[in-house]
């Protein structure tokens, strides 16, 4: 941002303040800025659609919840905005459930259009973005860290977009994107969401796409995770896959994190598809992930923990070395049509994979 447009969105901001300016038109998009002492939250209350809500460099010590459409959430940077925990006033449903930022629609009313840019979220005890029943939604630039649960998370959503963020410590997927957390349903169509070019280090696992379908993941960088990208489905219809997992880059997701009721202890997953159909992994490089857990391995498929199989995947043209115990892991017996075909590897399980 140039000096001549922060001193443009500051006058504008002053104006709003004083009201000296004229109500806006219908069609006006006004910049809301937030200085440090002052709420978020009740900017965005007084926000519009198609409003920016414009945060400067500083700690703030709320949380926020995003309920009107069309709606940027913008702060300087990752590095010099930063969001965190602060006391839960009454009424305050976001603070109350333990996350940051919360941007929530209902099924029959989805969320359109919210961005959410340039700050940092961290030390929530549940998830520091989170987002239910939205279309459009876009994350980018933002860091997630120390959450307790998820960094960025989202459900019963469509169309997302999540691209050039980090996730850093989270205690569970640094990225989370499902389709329902508090039921059982069938895999849900996201209609082309992308999880793209985002950075997850130091998490349980780094990226979590569960029960969907029709999305692509591609261009992230994963280390230093337990595991880095899981792929989940389940025995209910339509079941998960349909997707892309491509270009990515996951390296040395080697940390030790103990069995939870949901997974066996994790350590040194590259990819991880389970109960997963018809979905494409190619031209990743996943190198030095090695473990000791039933899911460790370069690129694994295995069957789901209640019984679903892997069918009809493709694994092409990825570069997977020195993953250990094995670089390609076919570990689902009743898998059928799942096909491996030249992918630069040099142990498989079993033998004649690579």
């Amino acid at each position: 941002m140039t000096k001549r447009q922060m001193a443009y969105l500051a006058c504008t901001a002053a104006v709003m303040a004083t009201g000296m300016g004229a109500a806006p038109s219908a069609d006006h998009r006004t910049v809301h800025l937030v200085r440090p002492g002052e709420s978020i939250q009740k900017a965005v209350d007084t926000a519009r659609p198609g409003d920016t809500v414009l945060v400067s460099p500083g700690t703030y010590h709320e949380s926020v919840r995003i309920t009107v459409a069309d709606l940027t959430l913008r702060g300087f940077g990752a590095r010099r905005t930063v969001i965190e925990p602060g006391p839960a006033t009454a009424g305050d449903v976001c603070a109350k459930a333990g996350n940051g930022i919360c941007v929530t629609g209902t099924g029959r009313a989805p969320l359109t259009g919210v961005t959410v840019r340039a700050l940092t979220v961290r030390g929530f005890a549940k998830q520091g973005l989170w987002a239910s029943g939205t279309d459009r939604l876009t994350v980018r630039g933002v860091t997630a860290e120390n959450n307790g649960q998820w960094g960025i998370a989202q459900e019963r959503s469509d169309r997302g977009v999540f691209r050039h963020n980090t996730a850093r410590g989270n205690g569970d997927a640094g990225l989370f994107v499902a389709n329902t957390v508090s039921a059982e349903e069938g895999a849900r169509d996201t209609h082309g969401a992308v999880i793209s070019d985002n950075r997850l280090v130091d998490n349980r696992i780094g990226i979590t796409v569960r029960r969907l379908r029709n999305l692509t993941v591609d261009h992230n960088e994963a280390t230093g995770n337990c595991a880095a990208v899981f792929v989940v489905g389940d025995e209910n219809k339509p079941p998960a896959g349909a997707l892309t997992v491509r270009r990515n880059y996951l390296h040395a997701n080697n940390r030790f994190c103990p069995k939870t009721p949901r997974l066996p202890a994790l350590q040194g997953s590259g990819i991880v598809l389970t109960g997963t159909e018809n979905s494409l992994v190619t031209r990743n490089w996943v190198v030095d992930n090695v473990g000791t857990s039933p899911l460790s391995g370069g690129i694994v498929l295995f069957k789901s923990f209640v019984g679903a199989a892997d069918r009809g995947n493709v694994i092409r043209g990825n570069v997977v070395l020195r993953n250990g115990p094995a670089d390609l892991a076919d570990l689902d017996p009743a898998g059928t049509d799942n096909v491996f075909r030249r992918n630069t590897c040099r142990v498989s399980q079993p033998a004649g994979r690579c």
